[in-house]
């Protein structure tokens, strides 16, 4: 077992061009993630990014920070919307800590945020290598 030990923040953006390449790769064409109109019409500050783009994200940080590794599980719930302007994009921001590491897994609880809220509740991952 290790103490907990930070991990370099990382930062990503999200463009409305992320958000319609997601949906053609994963099938989810829902508008409220492409259409101003749609999405304010259901009660939403504006377009929102794909859950799950965001999930990846966050997991796409994890394995920088372990290459070479392996995922074994990857967990969170979606807590707040990523609002994606029309014009430019948004930052989110991924930090982790190390919890544990022991018999090869590594245990890393994750603090996702956007303009200093979180927006995955608690997100964590294990690696194993």
């Amino acid at each position: 077992m290790t103490q907990a030990s930070s991990l370099p923040t990382r930062t990503f953006t999200i463009t409305r061009a992320d958000l319609v390449r997601y949906a053609a790769a994963s099938g989810d064409h829902n508008p409220i993630h492409q259409d101003e109109d749609v999405a304010r019409s259901v009660g939403l500050p504006g377009v929102i990014a794909h859950g799950m783009y965001t999930m990846a994200l966050a997991a796409r940080a994890v394995s920088e920070w372990f290459p070479g590794t392996e995922t074994v599980s990857f967990g969170c719930k979606f807590t707040n919307p990523v609002v994606v302007p029309a014009e430019g994009g948004v930052d989110i921001e991924v930090a982790g800590e190390v919890k544990d590491s022991a018999e090869g897994l590594t245990t890393v609880a994750l603090t996702v945020t956007c303009e200093g809220q979180k927006v995955l509740g608690m997100p964590k991952a294990v690696v194993r290598g």
